[in-house]
């Protein structure tokens, strides 16, 4: 068998998704073909798939250096690059990309793409869109882009103009399951919507259909599912919810240990360190940190804090986790010396980090928040490094939040765990430990925002959240809905844009016959 021959074995195996047996032939071929530019950048999209985006870096930097004209390796590191939230060499690879071949198409979504997480959007938008006219003249299909038009239009609120990307998806291809799960997301079924009811008939007779790959399967049932829990028929939304989180786990392998290991670790390494010693050098700009499990209310406070003229709504940032596993792991675990001598450098590599990495942002105001649920993990190093920071610690009835878990499907491969239920619970159980341990040790650093309290009496619990992050009052975070300043690009996306409402308050009720083995498993 020839090289050529070979190759496109792997690339079968690539499209199929079995990325093990990519690297296993790639590094069989790189012994015999060393420096090869293709074989390297394939080898780097494999490990890319896997997410592991440091080792993916080190094969496509390799396949530039055996070849500098390979254009595909240059936008593949720009990607990997951006997933480690390294923005600016990312957005430099990119910009050269277009200066080197203005009509390489697939560039258009990824720059796009990173001008998005950076809270670009507008300046997203007009990419995707060249990339759309590139797409019709080039004769290739275009869904790519007109989806990710559609996002970008939900993400900034404007209806009219998603409306008009997810019919003209529809015209090219009705039954597109992404687009469909888009339009679940804005429905409110009910029998009177007679709109959404003729949606809901749509999409079930989709999820009949025998072509449809496991992923597509899973989100069409969780789509299914949320229908059938707007129309408060708990049993068959659970029969839909479970098949399409049963897909997931079919689909990854729950990460549920390392987790557990990760937070357990946190509380021996911390148990003996003095938080109080913080560090003398910080930036002046203050951070409020909103963290908490996933859907326990994080993107809600966002809106609200992030609605006052003074502050700047960053999102879900992946800096802190990333300078944390940098800085202080060795492999699976951190370590306490490096805790400690960072704590006591005369420079604050953490800080000066953290806020390099904003840069891309353009942040004028000197208040920003982030809203990465699993900072939660890390509230020791926010004591120490960010000592002027703020954090508030978003917290939910149990059973409500991980009702919302398995309800929802993530797109982080941190989440998981998200698609069983015993893991879900296991997961809350080991969340509710972390907090108690840092509270234990620096309770008047950490305002706790209860859900239930902030829709059942909103001007109180934003007055003390405001307080807290000691702002000013501003009539604009009591109208937080109309914010259209802050992107959102989570799951929460919708509910965010509505006024506060109470209806999902005691929602685990309706599903405690269905859910034993998560209820149950709750300490």
């Amino acid at each position: 068998m020839n090289f050529v021959e070979k190759v496109k074995i792997l690339q079968n195996y690539f499209k199929a998704g079995n990325f093990k047996k990519v690297i296993e032939g790639c590094e069989t071929l790189n012994k015999k073909f060393p420096e090869n530019s293709f074989v390297l950048n394939l080898l780097g999209m494999a490990y890319q798939e896997l997410q592991k985006n440091y080792k993916a870096i080190d094969y496509f930097e390799l396949a530039l250096k055996a070849d500098q004209s390979n254009i595909a390796a240059m936008n593949n590191l720009a990607n990997s690059l951006k997933n480690t939230g390294e923005f600016k060499k990312a957005d430099e690879i990119f910009k050269k990309i277009l200066r080197i071949d203005p009509n390489y198409i697939n560039v258009y979504n990824n720059y796009a793409n990173l001008k998005s997480t950076v809270n670009d959007v507008e300046g997203a938008i007009l990419l995707y869109k060249k990339g759309l006219l590139l797409a019709k003249e080039k004769n290739v299909n275009p869904i790519n882009f007109l989806f990710h038009l559609a996002s970008s239009f939900q993400s900034l609120n404007k209806k009219k103009e998603l409306m008009e990307i997810i019919n003209e998806i529809f015209k090219i291809d009705p039954d597109d399951i992404n687009a469909n799960k888009t339009l679940s997301s804005i429905y409110k079924y009910s029998k009177e919507n007679h709109e959404a009811m003729t949606h809901l008939a749509k999409m079930k007779n989709i999820s009949k259909k025998i072509d449809l790959s496991d992923n597509q399967k899973k989100t069409i049932f969780f789509s299914l599912g949320k229908a059938f829990d707007d129309l408060k028929d708990p049993e068959t939304a659970i029969r839909y919810l479970s098949q399409g989180n049963q897909l997931f786990k079919k689909i990854n392998k729950s990460n549920i240990v390392e987790e557990e290991n990760v937070m357990n670790n946190m509380q021996k390494i911390f148990k003996d360190i003095d938080l109080n010693i913080s560090h003398k050098h910080f930036s002046k700009k203050k951070i409020i940190f909103i963290c908490g499990m996933p859907r326990s209310g994080t993107t809600l406070v966002e809106q609200i804090m992030s609605s006052h003229k003074q502050v700047y709504g960053a999102g879900e940032l992946p800096f802190l986790t990333n300078i944390v596993h940098d800085n202080f792991f060795n492999d699976d675990k951190a370590e306490k010396q490096r805790i400690i001598e960072h704590q006591n450098s005369l420079t604050n590599l953490s800080n000066d980090k953290y806020f390099e990495k904003l840069n891309p942002y353009n942040i004028d105001q000197e208040v920003l928040t982030d809203k990465a649920p699993f900072n939660f993990k890390w509230i020791g190093f926010i004591k120490i490094f960010f000592p002027n920071s703020k954090i508030i610690h978003c917290k939910r009835n149990p059973q409500d939040n991980c009702l919302s878990i398995y309800k929802n499907s993530f797109s982080s491969s941190i989440m998981n765990w998200a698609y069983d239920q015993k893991d879900i619970s296991r997961y809350y159980n080991n969340y509710r430990s972390m907090m108690e341990f840092w509270y234990s040790k620096i309770p008047d650093f950490i305002h706790t925002a209860e859900y239930e309290k902030i829709v059942s009496d909103k001007e109180k619990e934003i007055s003390k959240l405001l307080d807290f992050c000691e702002l000013e009052k501003d009539d604009n975070c009591f109208n937080h809905h109309k914010n259209t300043k802050t992107p959102i690009k989570t799951v929460s996306i919708t509910q965010a844009r509505e006024p506060v409402y109470n209806s999902s308050v005691n929602s685990g009720n309706y599903y405690k016959d269905y859910l034993k083995e998560m209820f149950e498993n709750l300490i």
